[in-house]
């Protein structure tokens, strides 16, 4: 499997911290406040066209008052054994 940005783990990835985000209620604005990032940052993030990498990933998450590892558990299901980096 070629490496993207498209892949269903990295949707997989994208579909939880949305779903996180909309949980509590938060707009993409609202939660770039709490990273102070601006909104389009979010937005990119949330719509693929920015991957994120695991510092941000526990950035995000604690943003969202989740915990990262739920979130790496997750993922990891949805990860094929085949996919190649």
């Amino acid at each position: 499997m070629a490496k993207t940005i498209r892949s269903e783990a990295q949707q997989a990835l994208r579909d939880k911290l949305i779903q996180l985000r909309k949980e509590q209620g938060l707009s993409q604005q609202d939660l770039a406040k709490r990273l102070f990032c601006h909104q389009s940052m979010i937005a990119r993030i949330e719509s693929g066209e920015r991957r994120i990498d695991v510092v941000e990933l526990i950035v995000l998450c604690r943003a969202l008052s989740f915990p990262p590892e739920e979130v790496l558990r997750e993922i990891k299901l949805k990860t094929p054994k085949d996919h190649r980096l």
